[in-house]
C-alpha cells in the first residue's frame, strides 16, 4: 500500500540533506468525505483511520522521518522549535535536528516550506489569510539567520481564480503593504467581493522579509479535485500534509 502513496516533491534547489514532500488525498484508508489519505485528526474522521493514514505516510517516508511535529493549528503566528512535547498550539515549526519532521495540514490554506542551506535549518508554516496577514511567514523567517540564504516553497493552496474574499480582507492586507492591492481583482461573481491571489501575497510578504528564493505556487486545491482536499469546495473534508525534515 505504501509504495502506491502519491507524493508531491517540491521543485527547488534544496540540498540533498533536505527531504520535503506534500501528500495528496490518495493512498489512504478513510471513507467519504475524507477519502482517502486524510491526515487531520480534527475533521470528524475516525481516529483509527487517521492513525492508519499517518502510519502509511511514516512508512512511505522511511527511517529518516522519526518524530512528527503534529500541530494544533489555530490560524495564528506562533512558531515552535522541534522537538517539542505534548499537544503544541502553533501554526509553524522549525528545527535543525535530523529526524524531526516539521509538518502542517491544509485543505485550501497555504503551506510554506523553508530551508537554509547555510545553517542546516528547516521549517514549515500554515498560512491561511489571517495568519498570512498577521505575519506568520515573517515570524518563521526570523528563526533563520540571513534571509537572503533562505529558500521557500509554496505548496498546494486555493488558486487565484477561486479565492473570493470580502473587501475587509483586502483592506487588512493594504494596511500592511499598499502593493498588496495588486494581488486583488474584482470578482466577476460578486461586485462587492474580490479574488485574492494568496500566492502573490505570500511572495510579497516573503520579499519584504528578505526572502527572494521562492518556488512553487502553481496549484489550486479547489479545481484539482482528483489530487487535493478543499474545504471551500466540499465543506467537511480531509487534510493534506506538507512536511520537511533533515536526513
Amino acid at each position: 500500500m505504501t509504495s502506491d502513496l502519491p507524493l508531491i516533491t517540491p521543485d527547488w534547489p534544496a540540498p540533498d540533506w533536505v527531504r520535503a514532500v506534500c501528500t495528496t488525498r490518495s493512498g489512504g484508508v478513510s471513507g467519504a468525505p475524507w477519502d482517502t489519505l486524510n491526515l487531520g485528526a480534527h475533521v470528524g474522521d475516525a481516529p483509527e483511520d487517521v492513525d492508519r493514514n499517518r502510519n502509511i505516510l511514516r512508512q512511505r517516508l522511511g527511517p529518516g522521518a522519526e518524530r512528527f511535529g503534529w500541530l494544533n493549528q489555530v490560524h495564528g503566528t506562533d512558531v515552535v522549535e522541534l522537538p517539542g512535547t505534548g499537544h503544541v498550539r502553533a501554526d509553524a515549526s522549525v528545527t535543525s535536528t535530523a529526524g524531526n519532521v516539521c509538518v502542517v495540514l491544509t485543505a485550501d490554506c497555504l503551506p510554506v516550506l523553508f530551508c537554509d542551506p547555510s545553517n542546516g535549518r528547516v521549517a514549515a508554516a500554515h498560512a491561511g489569510w489571517r495568519g498570512l496577514a498577521d505575519g506568520v511567514l515573517e515570524r518563521v523567517v526570523a528563526q533563520f539567520g540571513n534571509p537572503a540564504c533562505v529558500m521557500a516553497w509554496l505548496g498546494p493552496a486555493i488558486g487565484p481564480d477561486q479565492f473570493e474574499v470580502g473587501p475587509e480582507v483586502r483592506e487588512i492586507f493594504l494596511l500592511n503593504d499598499p502593493l498588496a492591492a495588486g494581488a486583488f481583482v474584482p470578482s466577476p461573481r460578486n461586485d462587492a467581493h474580490y479574488l485574492a491571489d494568496i500566492y502573490q501575497l505570500a511572495r510579497q510578504r516573503l520579499a519584504a522579509a528578505g526572502v527572494l528564493q521562492v518556488y512553487g505556487g502553481e496549484f489550486c486545491t479547489v479545481t484539482d479535485q482528483d489530487r487535493f482536499f478543499s474545504y471551500r469546495r466540499d465543506g467537511q473534508t480531509g487534510r493534506m500534509a506538507s512536511l520537511i525534515y533533515i536526513t
